[in-house]
């Protein structure tokens, strides 16, 4: 089993150094492939010092969003399992197990880890987590699904569901949109509980109230077209 993590990143010169070196650590056969996506603020002075067999550095021009990063990295995974891992240091990679779990014993397709099912967790904004929970329940209505987080950055997937979206959203529409697809094609998803260190946009995070409307749209969208 060979394992590809995609890495999309976009201003993230404070973090992307210690993820990368955890990703290195962890115990697959693997491959790392880290997108640069437009970083303006030293991101990609940081990478230019990683040189490693297991990892591969891809470059946008400019910044084209989340979507378009993955976009990139899916084209060039030559794994097994394919996991996105955010550049920041919200998830932790020491939950690969739980994550890959679903998918070697062979009951999974796609797994989702889940900031709400138990796991430990930083206590941040109502708003925030009220905002994700409203995405989650209207993605749930569209796609009759039950899951407790559709926004996670921890997405998993077998690599042939991977190679079958076609994604087309550039920036956090992508979320809705690989939910959409994966339930439209009857994929078999899990959830398992995640540990999350999440920021606050003082500290980073760079999701808004305006991903948030445009996820709703999303979510319609991808309900009628694929």
């Amino acid at each position: 089993m060979k394992l590809s993590i995609v890495v999309p990143v976009y201003d993230e010169r404070g973090t992307i150094e210690q993820v990368l070196n955890r990703l290195l650590e962890v115990p697959y056969e693997k491959e790392i492939i880290a997108v640069d996506d437009g970083s303006t603020d030293g991101t990609s002075e940081v990478l230019d010092r990683f040189s490693h067999p297991e990892m591969k550095i891809l470059r946008h021009e400019k910044n084209m969003g989340k979507g378009a990063a993955l976009r990139t990295g899916f084209a060039e995974v030559s794994g097994d399992i394919v996991i996105i891992q955010d550049a920041d240091l919200e998830y932790d990679p020491d939950d690969y197990p739980k994550l890959l779990g679903p998918i070697l014993d062979n009951h999974a397709d796609v797994v989702y880890g889940s900031r709400f099912l138990g796991g430990p967790h930083r206590v941040l904004l109502f708003w925030h987590y009220a905002g994700n929970k409203l995405i989650t329940l209207l993605s749930n209505i569209m796609t009759n699904l039950n899951l407790t987080d559709m926004e996670t950055g921890y997405k998993v997937f077998r690599a042939e569901v991977v190679k079958g979206l076609n994604l087309k959203s550039e920036r956090f529409g992508c979320e809705p949109e690989i939910t959409a697809k994966v339930a439209k094609r009857g994929y078999r998803i899990y959830e398992v509980p995640i540990s999350y260190y999440g920021r606050t946009p003082n500290e980073g995070k760079k999701i808004t109230w305006k991903d948030g409307i445009a996820a709703l749209l999303h979510i319609i969208r991808f309900r009628l077209f694929d």
